[in-house]
């Protein structure tokens, strides 16, 4: 059994929120920075590799919360980083905020705050607090394995790493991602880690409550703690680890059917669905359409290889779910092999495309050129583990947590690993 199931109590957290060269943020409330207290709206920048706030300079700013109903507000963090719903807001936290320079001269603010804390946001920016509560408990078992998880096999980030997650040659570009570029902080704010927008969407104390009756329970298999996985929507059969992220097999991660998913119930929706995901309804089913000019300059913008004209895109390796981990794109100059998933999805789109489970249709062909490329897809999100909208459909029509734990991760077990 790991180290991390040992825990005597909930381990402490360190979120990445923001990195900008100014930060500008307001102390809701009495905190400690130093020997100073504090209070009110304050401004920091980077200038020369340090950190100045009220014509000091300083290589670390902590400033801690003095009574339990203290806060503190950061303005401009930016949630959906590249991907279609991308925006600014300003965010309130609970916890010590940290304040530290990163290697390209910005100001980073960390937030440090307990497991169980940090959990009642995730679960709240995952998705809407109004879920029903097996799903709500559901969620907050997975996104407590999946931390605990990286925690407890957090990696060192070298060259050899690197080879490892990058492949990019002449004919081919397989790139896939891990936390292990967070080097400064535990996990980030956004959707590359989970989702955590502090106390802003946490008003409903049902998820407090879900988060409570399930405190330190976590997936396990074999004695370890789960690498447990989630996206929005699988497309009606989820997808096996290995064809987003490492070539391994992880029994707990393998393709499930799932007729739940595929809803129109505008109750369910609306509960599970915080308004900015309720922007992309065609999560189910979806439809891309491309110019020959627009995937040229995408996949030459994205890439920065010319490939000529695009003559033609073509499955190499495919997920049970129909995810495709390697794409052959075959151009009137070069042809080049793109992976996996989410490198798939970078390079065919400005932002993302929703999933890349889809096949592809060649338009109003022209002396061997086709003019067009229509994309048709399924699903929203890299498909493995758990599908939050089928999760909701199954929470709203009955099952219970441990029943909705089972259905997306087969083999695995349900442990309180602290009180």
């Amino acid at each position: 059994m790991s180290d991390i199931l040992s825990a005597k109590g909930q381990p402490l957290i360190h979120v990445g929120v923001l990195a900008a060269p100014q930060l500008h943020f307001a102390l809701n409330g009495p905190f400690r920075c130093g020997r100073k207290n504090v209070q009110g709206r304050q401004q920091v920048e980077c200038c020369e590799g340090r950190i100045k706030w009220n014509g000091e300079f300083f290589d670390t700013l902590c400033f801690k919360p003095q009574s339990a109903g203290a806060t503190f507000q950061l303005s401009d963090v930016v949630i959906g980083v590249r991907f279609h719903w991308q925006r600014s807001e300003t965010q309130t936290f609970g916890g010590t905020l940290r304040i530290i320079v990163d290697e390209r001269a910005r100001l980073v603010a960390i937030n440090e705050l307990p497991l169980e804390d940090y959990l009642v946001s995730v679960i709240s920016s995952e998705m809407r607090s109004t879920s029903s509560p097996e799903f709500l408990k559901a969620s907050a078992i997975v996104a407590r394995s999946w931390l605990l998880a990286q925690l407890s096999r957090k990696e060192v980030v070298t060259d050899e790493t690197t080879k490892r997650l990058f492949t990019i040659n002449e004919r081919e570009r397989i790139c896939w991602y891990t936390r292990s570029d967070h080097t400064l902080f535990d996990v980030c704010a956004d959707d590359h880690c989970q989702r955590y927008q502090g106390l802003s969407r946490a008003e409903n104390p049902h998820v407090r409550q879900a988060v409570a009756e399930t405190r330190g329970m976590v997936l396990t298999y074999e004695g370890e703690v789960c690498d447990a996985r989630y996206s929005k929507c699988c497309g009606g059969r989820s997808n096996e680890f290995r064809y987003c992220w490492e070539d391994i097999h992880v029994p707990y991660l393998t393709s499930v059917d799932d007729p739940f998913c595929h809803t129109d119930n505008e109750e369910v929706l609306r509960e599970v669905l915080n308004d900015y995901d309720r922007e992309t309804m065609d999560f189910y089913e979806w439809s891309e359409e491309l110019t020959q000019q627009q995937l040229h300059d995408l996949i030459l913008r994205n890439t920065q290889r010319d490939l000529g004209d695009i003559l033609s895109m073509e499955a190499e390796e495919r997920g049970p779910g129909g995810h495709i981990s390697r794409l052959n794109v075959r151009g009137s100059l070069h042809t080049l092999t793109i992976g996996k998933e989410l490198e798939i999805r970078r390079v065919l789109s400005h932002s993302h495309l929703k999933s890349s489970a889809f096949t592809v249709e060649p338009l109003d062909i022209r002396e061997g050129i086709p003019q067009r490329f229509r994309l048709k897809g399924r699903g929203w999100g890299h498909g493995v583990g758990m599908c939050q909208i089928g999760a909701a459909v199954m929470g709203h029509q009955g099952y219970s947590y441990k029943e909705i734990l089972q259905h997306y991760f087969p083999l695995s077990a349900v442990e309180q690993i602290y009180p």
